[in-house]
């Protein structure tokens, strides 16, 4: 990612593919007009990884109540999304291997496609309603959502040696942007049409138009079969791998849980519907200035305990005082919790780099952070969903994140010394 001026860049783009033999080659483009229009389909597919969550959340109280949703099928809805982001993620280096991962990435924008078509469609079964729609089309979502996670930065870093600041800052920037746009429009276009499912039906226009602008890229690429090479370190028995997954983990956990449940504190406080996306989606572009400028900052000190530890204080803070706070303030708060989330997602992803000596060791240990750190993340939204179904309000889920942002503390403390796996 671009820093300021004067600090170090650290990269923060791991490259899935890394252990292949032979090595993928770069996508294959005939003129640099092609290679610009490859970079626009990255950033494009961006865009699109996060209107899932942050959509669904804005009209949360809206289908809970048309749609007759019970209590369990919301707290589902909101978990299983980023559970199957790690249950899917270790599948997408294998597919690669088998496919190329640009197909693999077009297959993913068709099934989130059909997710996001399938999610607001009604069964016309007596009794069931929306809810097998809601439930198969969010299922289908995550899955396409967690191949496109871990093969996209591979690409970015394959694709664009010499651009990597730029298209590693235009593609986390497109999806901070994705989460905001989600959160931002979805209400006003309820308000404009009246349905909830148009709502969330309309979000499937950009990923069907990213999905033909992909395309004619991904069947023009010649299909090569790849090994794995099975040498280098093994994270999994790597203290500090742990450490910086815990990490990773806990920040999950704050950060998917604003995406689920940020917009409905904000109404069950008072705030109305549009107002509160609004809100949401100031909070995520602040996220964008965090994610920017923390890895940079992170990289210019000999360890990053500092830095980890106060990031993750401001985000327990500031999830728990858009809860307590008082509401003339919320948007001060919801600010707070914006610049530390970003900056806290940006570092736990920056301690791959920092703490690992190789590509190989870096791509063992992004999959190790992606499939526990989502797959434990999810208990995040869960545990809101049910603390909020047993007292009736989110006070509880206030204290929980005072907890959570405490724990990501210390655990953060612990990532950030200046050690690395594998000794």
């Amino acid at each position: 990612m671009p820093g300021p001026a004067g600090l170090h860049r650290v990269e923060t783009l791991v490259d899935a593919e890394a252990d292949e033999l032979p090595a993928p080659a770069p996508t294959r483009v005939g003129s640099r007009w092609q290679l610009a229009y490859l970079g626009l389909c990255l950033v494009l597919i961006g865009l699109n990884l996060r209107t899932v969550f942050s959509s669904f959340s804005a009209v949360l109280p809206e289908v809970t109540s048309q749609a007759a949703l019970p209590g369990w099928a919301v707290v589902v809805l909101t978990t299983a999304p980023v559970t199957l982001l790690g249950v899917f993620a270790p599948l997408a280096p294998v597919l690669a291997r088998r496919f190329g991962a640009e197909r693999v990435l077009l297959a993913a924008m068709a099934v989130l496609t059909a997710g996001l078509l399938l999610r607001p469609l009604g069964t016309g079964l007596s009794g069931a309603g929306h809810l097998p729609g809601l439930l198969a089309g969010t299922a289908a979502c995550g899955a396409a959502i967690a191949l496109c996670n871990v093969l996209l930065p591979g690409l970015v870093k394959r694709d664009f040696p010499h651009r990597l600041g730029l298209m590693g800052g235009l593609y986390t920037t497109a999806i901070c942007a994705s989460a905001a746009l989600g959160a931002g429009f979805t209400y006003p276009v309820y308000a404009a049409a009246g349905e909830w499912t148009l709502a969330l039906l309309f979000w499937a226009v950009p990923a069907a138009v990213v999905f033909l602008l992909f395309l004619p890229v991904a069947v023009r690429q010649r299909t090569v079969k790849h090994q794995v090479a099975r040498d280098g370190v093994n994270v999994w028995r790597s203290a500090v791998a742990w450490h910086v997954t815990i990490f990773m983990v806990l920040q999950a956990m704050m950060s998917f849980s604003v995406f689920a449940w940020m917009a409905p504190i904000l109404r069950e406080r008072g705030v109305d519907g549009g107002t509160a996306g609004l809100i949401v989606s100031a909070s995520i572009v602040l996220q964008m200035l965090g994610s920017l400028f923390a890895p940079a900052l992170a990289a210019r000190f000999r360890d990053q305990r500092a830095i980890n530890t106060i990031v993750a204080l401001m985000t327990g803070a500031g999830f728990a005082l858009c809860i307590f706070g008082p509401l003339e303030l919320v948007w001060s708060w919801a600010g707070l919790l914006g610049l530390g989330q970003g900056s806290l997602t940006a570092v736990a992803l920056t301690m791959i780099m920092l703490r690992t000596r190789d590509g190989h060791t870096a791509a063992h240990l992004s999959g190790m952070m992606q499939g526990v750190g989502y797959g434990l993340g999810s208990t995040g939204t869960l545990m809101v969903g049910q603390l909020h179904q047993a007292t009736g309000s989110f006070a509880a889920a206030g204290v929980l994140f005072l907890v959570v942002g405490s724990l990501a503390a210390v655990f953060g403390y612990r990532a950030g010394r200046n050690r690395y796996v594998g000794g």
